[in-house]
């Protein structure tokens, strides 16, 4: 369909960004140029919100515990940040936690994993790992049900949150048993060749080129991108993963990754509730209060999770 008129607006006010030379770009800059393409967005209250430095095996890292019901013990979702696992962490996506907190009625954990190319791969995911064992070994300080927890993310952080749910499986890694996993728009294979990476190469905010450099930072070397904990669409087999939620968007470059994502999950017997957001680019489900389709996006994700988490 055409795209939407909100999302229109928000294109054009990226529009004299121009696209940089990524032949010469470092992390630096990249760093510099997004934090000045940020768009108001609506942060709304969550009745406590608080953050914990925990200490994990590469060092301290921090989690923002938002709970929306204090002195109840709630499910919970552990969430990480998109930004390409180079940029983005607590703040960026302090208006989307706070969303999803509220509409779930479950607690959220933001978790601020380290960054490429810094902390390339297989860093993040390790972070990742580390934060579950941490929240489900201090749920009940929290506030938390350590027997209901979920992942979510968004992009890059969609990447994690799918490579800590297959790892979830893994005995030898002692991680928690999880409910579900909320996948927005997420980044799941290396391959840069489907359709959609092809058809929405520029002018939707994420460009192709973008994301092999987001790529680039991430992976150590190519042979990288066959292990399944960098790109989750790999693995050999998906069943006994948690149910999901996949919400992808019509003019982006991932979008037919995530959907044969869903599609793999559904081939080994895998729940999965799949929409494609139509009219909208990558990344919208941060520009809450500004597009509808964030604030509808979230609703579909926060109830999907919600449900999971509860029955």
């Amino acid at each position: 369909m055409a795209i939407d008129p909100q999302a229109q607006g928000i294109l054009a006010m990226f529009a004299g960004f121009p696209e940089p030379d990524y032949s010469t770009l470092d992390v630096t800059a990249y760093r510099a140029i997004d934090a000045q393409r940020s768009v108001p967005s609506l942060n709304e209250a969550v009745s406590h919100i608080a953050d914990h430095v925990i200490t994990a095996p590469a060092g301290p890292m921090t989690l923002r515990l938002y709970h929306p019901a204090p002195g109840s013990v709630l499910p919970a979702i552990v969430f990480f940040h998109g930004g390409g696992w180079v940029s983005c962490g607590l703040d960026t996506h302090d208006n989307l936690c706070r969303r999803l907190a509220n509409l779930s009625g479950c607690a959220v954990i933001s978790v601020d994993y380290r960054l490429a190319p810094e902390a390339a791969f297989p860093g993040p995911v390790d972070d990742g790992c580390a934060a579950l064992r941490w929240i489900h070994g201090k749920a009940s300080t929290f506030g938390i049900n350590p027997g209901r927890l979920a992942v979510a993310g968004d992009s890059a952080g969609g990447n994690l949150a799918a490579a800590c749910a297959q790892l979830s499986l893994d005995p030898t890694l002692e991680l928690p048993k999880l409910s579900h996993q909320l996948l927005f728009y997420p980044v799941i294979d290396a391959a840069c060749d489907t359709p959609s990476f092809d058809t929405y190469a520029t002018g939707y905010l994420l460009t192709n080129n973008l994301m092999k450099w987001f790529w680039q930072q991430y992976l150590r070397v190519p042979a990288d991108a066959e292990d399944p904990r960098a790109c989750p669409l790999r693995a050999t087999s998906f069943s006994g993963l948690a149910s999901a939620t996949i919400i992808t968007a019509e003019y982006d470059p991932l979008r037919d990754e995530g959907e044969a994502y869903a599609a793999r999950l559904r081939q080994d017997g895998v729940p999965v509730q799949l929409k494609c957001w139509d009219g909208v680019f990558h990344g919208f489900a941060s520009m809450v209060g500004i597009m509808q389709a964030a604030d509808d996006a979230l609703a579909l994700g926060a109830k999907a999770v919600g449900l999971a988490l509860t029955e």
